[in-house]
């Protein structure tokens, strides 16, 4: 009876678990390994057959045929500000936050709002906010700031879309701040205080080393959202002006989908996959095991 009850449970765990793996199979490991394949092809998406050519797209990546490197320049860039600021304000809001007073649960949910919102319908919001809402910030309050050409401007670009992407992202990381806050024993503060630890003296010796593991989850998921950066550039900027803030994953959209070099761009991903593969795995021995 044991063994046709384990048999059982096997049988059931496998019909479970089945729609799961096929799906994600079909979504995700088939194109996966046919990205591959294209990698070294030549198409356009519509030829019934692909061209073989073997390792060319690569060879035309490196020779700089194509604004790979020139983008992922720009990812990097837009990578390193976007875990900075979005973990630095995070954890200065979670610090405030954490305290008990009457609107903490309202400013909470006040924060929260804008990563429940579609990164695509915040990029367009912003949009307007830069091209005719500082206008009459400008009007109202004659602030230069408000003046200045903020999607019109090189630097200026790449500024902006960091600003939207830390204002949208930066409730996800204040919630798991506060999480991990409110999990510090509360005797281990207070006997901190008792012993003199205050202010910053406390946050830097007490509350910093026992919220380790939380920063460690908090800059490798700014990592891997922020090296993934899509929706708001193709909203915000369209990777203008003059390709400036041409993220990766644009690029490769540009690639595939618009130019209809889908082998190049299949290349592109492989390759990109790669890098980030290297990168995770470096940012995760930064941290000790008992952090990740």
């Amino acid at each position: 009876m044991a063994i046709k009850k384990q048999k059982l449970e096997l049988v059931e765990c496998v019909l479970y678990s089945l729609p799961a793996m096929l799906l994600v199979t079909l979504m995700i490991y088939i194109p996966f390994v046919l990205s591959g394949l294209y990698s070294f092809t030549e198409w356009n998406g519509i030829a019934r057959s692909p061209k073989w050519i073997g390792l060319a797209n690569f060879a035309a990546i490196f020779k700089g045929e194509s604004d790979f490197f020139r983008t992922l320049l720009f990812t990097f860039k837009y990578t390193f500000f976007f875990m900075i600021f979005a973990n630095a304000i995070a954890l200065a809001l979670a610090l405030a936050l954490v305290r008990k007073f009457a609107l903490a649960n309202t400013l909470r949910g006040i924060f929260f709002v804008p990563y429940v919102i579609s990164m695509t319908i915040v990029g367009f919001i912003w949009r307007f906010l830069f091209s005719s809402g500082f206008d009459t910030f400008y009007a109202l309050t004659g602030a230069g700031i408000f003046k200045w050409s903020w999607l019109g401007e090189v630097n200026l670009a790449a500024l902006s879309v960091v600003i939207v992407g830390v204002w949208q992202a930066i409730g996800f990381y204040v919630v798991l701040y506060i999480a991990g806050l409110e999990a510090i024993p509360s005797d281990v503060l207070e006997a901190a205080v008792v012993d003199g630890a205050a202010g910053f003296t406390r946050l830097r010796r007490i509350i910093l080393p026992l919220l380790a593991p939380s920063i460690a989850t908090c800059m490798f998921l700014s990592l891997t959202n922020s090296l993934k950066v899509f929706d708001i550039i193709l909203a915000l900027t369209r990777g203008g002006p003059a390709g400036s803030t041409y993220s990766v994953t644009l690029g490769i959209y540009r690639d595939a989908f618009q130019s209809n070099r889908y082998g190049l761009g299949s290349a592109e991903s492989l390759l990109f996959f790669v890098i980030i593969l290297i990168l995770t795995q470096f940012v995760m021995k930064l941290f000790r095991p008992e952090e990740k």
